[in-house]
């Protein structure tokens, strides 16, 4: 018994817990409802806030663009413009040993 009356103390503490926070919360909004109009004063502001959104984009530098990946890539999966700036000069024949597995 003493189990089943903490059970139900928890259980209506909850529910007395729950109410207020209930209703506090604003229903779903309804299809077809429309928004309610806007003052000048809210007009103006949000007009001023696009004005300071585009002046704060005017601020920020270009990004160079950049390959963190570059050096870790083969020839072969290179980007053209890293090709013709990394190219390598090529081994002179007597540098080259045919045919033997030096190490």
């Amino acid at each position: 018994m003493k189990i089943l009356g903490r059970m139900l103390g928890a259980a209506a503490a909850v529910v007395l817990l729950a109410g207020p926070a209930l209703a506090q919360q604003k229903g779903p909004a309804r299809y077809g409802e429309e928004d309610k109009p806007k003052t000048g004063a809210e007009i103006a502001a949000e007009r001023d806030a696009e004005k300071a959104y585009k002046r704060s984009l005017g601020n920020i530098p270009e990004q160079q663009k950049s390959d963190p990946w570059g050096t870790m890539r083969g020839d072969n999966n290179a980007p053209k413009a890293d090709k013709a700036a990394a190219a390598k000069p090529k081994a002179k024949s007597a540098d080259i040993k045919t045919g033997t597995n030096a190490k």
